[in-house]
């Protein structure tokens, strides 16, 4: 992974919600899955600009499928994990891994 190329904490959270949706991935669904899953709200701006931020650095693929009826024949983007996005994952989960490898939190003992 090259200099700049890391995930950013937003970044891994939708590169999650790609992989659990699998063949369902698309704005709004990624959107609902952080919200019901992470318990976090979001706008779907933010999501649609960290998911061109994904594709750009090649960790995710847009995939344009015809709509159907319920869309008026509009296209539907979704999104797909790339195997670059899969190892960039894994390398942000191994670095949380070691950073809390034996780490034992306290309050600050910092006097004012």
């Amino acid at each position: 992974m090259g200099r700049g190329d890391h995930l950013g904490e937003f970044e891994q959270v939708v590169l999650l919600a790609i992989a659990r949706l699998e063949d369902d991935a698309y704005g709004m669904r990624v959107r609902a899955e952080i919200e019901a899953r992470g318990g976090r709200r979001t706008s779907i701006g933010a999501v649609y600009a960290t998911l061109e931020r994904l594709v750009t650095k090649g960790y995710a693929r847009q995939v344009e499928m015809p709509g159907g009826s319920e869309r008026s024949g509009l296209a539907r983007r979704f999104y797909e994990m790339t195997p670059e996005g899969t190892a960039a994952l894994e390398d942000a989960r191994d670095l949380q891994t070691r950073m809390w490898a034996g780490l034992k939190l306290r309050a600050s003992r910092r006097r004012s």
